[in-house]
């Protein structure tokens, strides 16, 4: 038998063993009077006044260590804001009890009831006059809390990742402290939140491969979105000035640490602006939503110190191309001249792709690397955006930005076509 079948084996005879005494290894919920984190700043508030009455707390956690020690036993439990020692003693317990604590494993979830004190080693810890089982894990956890280190599982199997690595969770919460500052910066400039179809019988908006399904009621042929942007634009059609959507899409294409089938993106449209005013207002609400939720405009990206305060540089694209690789895309003007000094540059080249796809090609190779601090990449070839409003004084390209944050982009427009 393998190991981990061995673990599960030895945990389904320990839950019989449970049940044959009569107690409920899964029981329909429980009261917990604090989490973890506001039942040691409770205590530490209580320290500090000597006439405060100590109260009996109930917590609830996850157990991720156990030490028995004879006659005691401490565990530690962990719950969404963080870690607690519990103490079990035999005298308190009783007998009956304190053996039931030889049927739990890391992995159960228990809820405790009992006062806080501090250990010889300075350790807010809670003394428990009585306790629950929660719930019975029959899987132990992955490398013994040591962490999973397969990023493969990490990615597919997130639950697991959040139980393993602590450093994960952090992420998650700071997703979500960036979303709702990103919609308090755009409700607060008058822009109005929306939500638009996911199934559309055009998947419009973006050059993307589509996910494809079937309506039966209707008998038709379904995509799910690639883009939120066709449905805004009705709305600006139909008199809204500014709207907003975070939403969803979904590209049947590759898979990376980088690129998923599914993510979620925002748009955002604005009538009577231009792409100069779209830029401002992209790097006004990176520097609101660093403020609001770091306290700061200069963010660690690896080695790097970003400063996220605006102006940010603004690059034309033709210059960034040219001093990377020395090719000036406006010297060859039709997509043969210009896969011909792509090749001479040692350059593997696509013969199929068009010469808007050869200079963003250029840009991916050569340019985008580079661009570490905040940076506007402004005016593309019309070949590239052939639905945006051609520059005022060069018929050749548009008003179109990209912007690039640690050498990845972060945002993509350009001044529409009526």
């Amino acid at each position: 038998m393998a190991r981990l079948e061995h673990i599960a084996q030895q945990r389904l005879e320990k839950l019989e063993r449970i049940r044959g005494q009569g107690i409920d290894p899964y029981p329909h919920s429980y009261h917990r009077s604090h989490t973890t984190q506001e039942a040691v700043a409770l205590y530490q508030q209580i320290e500090s006044n000597p006439k405060t009455i100590n109260p009996e707390f109930s917590l609830a956690g996850r157990t991720t260590a156990i030490r028995f020690m004879g006659k005691i036993a401490f565990f530690d439990i962990r719950d969404g804001s963080g870690k607690i020692q519990l103490h079990f003693s035999h005298d308190l317990l009783g007998k009956n009890k304190y053996e039931l604590l030889r049927e739990i494993d890391i992995g159960d979830f228990i809820g405790a009831k009992g006062k806080l004190f501090r250990t010889k080693t300075g350790e807010i810890t809670l003394e428990v006059n009585d306790f629950t089982l929660l719930a019975k894990s029959i899987q132990p956890l992955p490398e013994k809390w040591h962490g999973l280190v397969d990023v493969e599982k990490r990615y597919r199997q997130r639950y697991l990742d959040l139980i393993s690595n602590a450093d994960v969770e952090p992420v998650f919460r700071l997703r979500s402290q960036i979303i709702l500052a990103l919609r308090r910066f755009l409700n607060e400039q008058g822009f109005i939140e929306v939500e638009t179809p996911v199934l559309q019988s055009v998947a419009g908006g973006a050059l993307a491969r589509r996910f494809k399904t079937h309506h039966q009621a209707l008998d038709q042929e379904l995509y799910l979105r690639i883009a939120l942007e066709l449905y805004l634009k009705r709305l600006i059609i139909g008199g809204f000035d500014k709207v907003y959507e975070i939403g969803r899409v979904f590209r049947n294409e590759g898979i990376s640490t980088r690129h998923n089938p599914e993510f979620t993106m925002v748009e955002i449209y604005q009538a009577y602006a231009d792409y100069n005013d779209m830029m401002k207002l992209a790097e006004d609400m990176v520097c609101y939503i660093a403020k609001e939720v770091a306290g700061k405009t200069e963010v660690k990206f690896g080695e790097e110190i970003i400063n996220l305060e605006p102006p940010w540089q603004r690059i034309y694209l033709r210059e960034a191309i040219k001093e990377r690789c020395g090719i000036d895309f406006e010297d060859y003007p039709d997509a043969k001249s210009l896969r011909m000094s792509m090749e001479k540059s040692g350059l593997e080249v696509d013969p199929h792709k068009d010469r808007g796809r050869l200079v963003d090609e250029l840009i991916n190779t050569f340019v985008e690397p580079s661009l570490i601090q905040p940076t506007f990449l402004v005016d593309y070839p019309v070949e590239m955006s052939p639905l945006a409003k051609r520059k005022r004084d060069n018929d050749r390209l548009v008003e179109r930005f990209e912007a690039f944050i640690g050498g990845m982009e972060i945002a993509n427009a350009f001044t529409e076509l009526n």
